[in-house]
């Protein structure tokens, strides 16, 4: 299977089995894709049906038949070397590689069920999970990271999230719980890498003190122009939050590149990231990406909005096109601010075109439910952070482990994007590994079918990101 697209004047193929990515001239281009609109075996094994097509080609692009001749050959070359019309090699062994995804590796520590701000289209339920508010306590805390520890298995790394509602309403026990991590660390040859999840809010000199040195990631939720954010981003008082967090968000931003303190070895990383969302009212979001960038935020994400469909906030199936044109208007700036020397990330750009994703995780997907799971304040698991809440989906306790295998099972050998109801006959199955269970779930029901809104701007994103791959190689 292939696909072909044109965005800035590029005309690229992409072959979704072995994840080859040609960026063509016109000639090739319409050869590519005449040959697949017929049966490309035929035009390879027939020399009479690839001689009418060269004729076919010439004729159309003013050019002789031998040099049409020659792009035909080329082609095959291409298709015989395993980059076009590759056969996929993955899907019998699918399951297989889904077991290999059976060892916890990550949990997201929701150690508050509650939140300082109100959110219009908090997924949460407002933070406390309609209706499950709580708090964690140290206790708890620690019993989860233990049971961490012994499902874990050999690995080396591991990731513990802060979550909530709002984590930093519960600081202390946060740091007290890094601090036992550190612990486990050197008792069971472990490391523990910590990302705290925030609304800005209760960010202070203590907070970007400890997050710079212990935490490896902090997530900030931003959506872009002040305008955008306070529309749906409101304190519990229905006041607007943008002026309350972004200085806070700088000066954590700020903090984290300091290379003074990564020179003394201490525990740092410069991860960070903008984390928005977009609705039906800010549906011009290039502008909010932009606008994280000009105040200095040089790693960004927006989120669509996932709601259901009466919000007058939700996106529908009419908003399409003009979604499509600001991600091709967002790619477009960020590779004119590229050539400038004044680039920045957008999470969704980001391939890798050499390496990514190693094969397991592109066929098996995410790892919920199998690598990670969410723990409750009072220590319930679940598959995920985005089925907390959902009752039926509770797989266990931290205390007593898994006792709904049924559930997991779910998610283990019959999940992979292979089993999703439309990803086996997509092109992009290999960059978006099957799109997002809870997504499915909450949208259809059941997992394996697909939340076709996404899908449909993922593909486009995917679109947008090879373009910028092959224009900066250009560059």
């Amino acid at each position: 299977m292939i696909h072909c697209f044109e965005l800035n004047d590029y005309r690229i193929v992409v072959d979704a089995a072995s994840g080859a990515v040609h960026s063509v001239d016109e000639v090739a281009f319409d050869a590519i894709k005449s040959m697949d609109a017929k049966a490309p075996d035929a035009v390879f094994s027939d020399s009479d049906i690839r001689s009418e097509l060269a004729s076919d080609i010439a004729y159309k692009h003013d050019i002789s038949w031998d040099d049409a001749q020659e792009t035909l050959e080329d082609i095959k070359e291409l298709h015989d070397n395993g980059l076009l019309w590759s056969t996929d090699p993955f899907e019998d062994a699918a399951d297989e590689i889904k077991i290999k995804q059976s060892v916890l590796k990550a949990i997201c520590l929701h150690v508050a069920h509650g939140c300082n701000m109100d959110c219009e289209y908090c997924f949460a339920g407002k933070g406390d999970y309609s209706g499950k508010s709580g708090i964690m306590d140290l206790e708890t805390g620690k019993r989860a990271l233990d049971f961490l520890v012994e499902n874990s298995g050999s690995r080396k790394n591991l990731e513990v999230d802060f979550f909530g509602g709002e984590p930093l309403i519960n600081w202390d026990v946060c740091k007290e719980l890094v601090a036992y991590g550190r612990e486990l660390e050197k008792k069971h040859n472990k490391n523990f890498n910590f990302t705290l999840t925030t609304n800005g809010v209760l960010i202070d000199e203590d907070v970007i003190e400890f997050t710079n040195r212990e935490m490896n990631n902090v997530v900030l939720s931003l959506d872009g122009r002040r305008e955008t954010h306070d529309r749906m981003r409101h304190s519990k008082s229905g006041d607007g939050t943008f002026d309350a967090i972004v200085g806070n968000f700088k000066a954590l931003v700020d903090s984290r590149t300091d290379e003074e303190a990564n020179a003394r070895g201490e525990r740092r990383s410069k991860e960070y990231y903008m984390r928005g969302t977009y609705t039906a009212y800010n549906k011009d979001f290039a502008a909010d990406v932009l606008a994280m960038a000009d105040m200095g935020f040089k790693e960004t994400s927006i989120e669509p909005v996932v709601a259901d469909a009466s919000a007058p906030y939700a996106l529908s199936e009419a908003d399409f096109p003009g979604l499509y044109e600001e991600y091709e208007k967002l790619a477009l700036e960020m590779l004119e601010r590229e050539k400038r020397g004044e680039g920045f990330g957008f999470y969704h750009y980001m391939l890798d075109l050499t390496g990514g994703p190693c094969i397991y995780k592109r066929v098996a997907g995410c790892g919920v439910a199998t690598e990670y799971l969410a723990v409750t304040p009072s220590g319930d698991l679940y598959p995920c952070h985005q089925f907390v809440g959902d009752d039926d989906m509770i797989i266990g306790n931290i205390y007593d482990g898994i006792t709904h295998p049924e559930t997991v099972e779910i998610f283990s050998a019959g999940n992979n994007v292979y089993t999703r109801d439309k990803c086996k006959d997509c092109w992009a199955r290999l960059y978006c590994a099957g799109g997002c269970a809870a997504n499915n779930y909450h949208s259809n029901g059941d997992i394996n079918k697909v939340y076709e809104f996404g899908c449909k701007l993922h593909r486009k994103r995917i679109e947008c990101a090879l373009m910028l791959a092959v224009a900066l190689e250009d560059f």
